[in-house]
């Protein structure tokens, strides 16, 4: 087997594993605080990566040389996955999946004021093409809209701003580094609402802390892994297998079944998103937008 397919394979098989994360979490929110839930993910996280930085190099893995990006990277990071938290809470998981594909569209867009980077007439379009597409799954004013979508919209802008800031520390700190200030932020901030929002997990709910917790590393370290075995063009397109497991495990776990307009616009905003990643591969692209969970 060859390093690129087995990055392919790496790649498929962390977008399952994050799908299994926002099936545990969905149904770990109806009965505790998303908050809570959060706060627990990046705990476990944090543990785990101190774990894995004691093993590969010890406490200098966990010197940075951009303390401040990092911590902003951990916050975006924490608040995009509170955001989703919260959405799955009302909304399929079909439907959170296909508005979180907006990413590389904020990416794209993003990437002119804060990256300086040039993007063509050509990817605007693509952009724009894209937010319809969202438009056509939300249906604003239908009886099919809920204020949910707004998280999951505003959980997707805050994963591209922890993906474009990813961009400017990568190659400076080691990816078991940026792993460990995802935990480690994540978990300070995550406990700031605590105190108006706590309360103690029960029997399951512990389990289900624990494996999101766990999956969400183990998502995040197949995915380094991948990137280490085959070049990010390649890999982009398998990201959005991960609306194939959405759709399955919703319809397996909580009997969902996306109705044809979020088919539709979320096959707009990946043929908008395929679009982009084409135009930024013949310039060179580095790296595949990661999951905000």
């Amino acid at each position: 087997m060859t390093p690129r397919i087995k990055g392919i394979l790496l790649m498929v098989a962390s977008m399952v594993i994050f799908t299994l994360l926002d099936a545990a979490a969905k149904h770990l929110v109806q009965t505790l605080p998303p908050a809570v839930a959060v706060f627990g993910r990046y705990l476990v996280a944090f543990v785990l990566s101190v774990l894995v930085i004691m093993r590969k190099g010890g406490p200098q893995l966990m010197a940075t040389r951009h303390p401040a990006l990092q911590a902003l990277r951990g916050v975006m990071l924490m608040a995009a996955t509170m955001l989703n938290f919260f959405a799955i809470m009302h909304l399929q998981l079909a439907q959170t999946a296909a508005i979180f594909f907006t990413i590389p569209l904020w990416v794209c867009a993003l990437s002119v004021p804060i990256l300086g980077e040039h993007v063509g007439l050509r990817r605007w379009i693509a952009v724009a093409v894209g937010f319809m597409g969202v438009l056509v799954i939300m249906r604003p004013g239908s009886d099919s809209f809920h204020w949910a979508m707004l998280l999951s919209i505003a959980s997707s802008f805050c994963g591209a701003i922890y993906n474009i800031v990813t961009r400017k520390v990568g190659g400076r700190d080691r990816a078991e580094t940026s792993l460990f200030y995802v935990g480690l932020v994540g978990a300070a901030a995550g406990a700031v609402p605590l105190p108006f929002v706590w309360q103690t997990p029960q029997g399951m709910q512990w389990l289900l802390l624990g494996f999101i917790g766990l999956v969400g590393t183990i998502g995040h370290f197949m995915l380094i892994q991948a990137h280490r075995l085959a070049p990010a063009s390649v890999l982009a397109p398998f990201m959005y297998t991960q609306i194939v497991w959405m759709i399955l495990v919703g319809y397996l776990f909580f009997g969902d079944v996306p109705d044809f307009w979020t088919l539709a616009g979320a096959a707009i905003v990946v043929a908008s998103g395929l679009f982009v990643f084409a135009g930024e591969a013949r310039g060179g692209l580095k790296d595949v937008p990661a999951p905000v969970d």
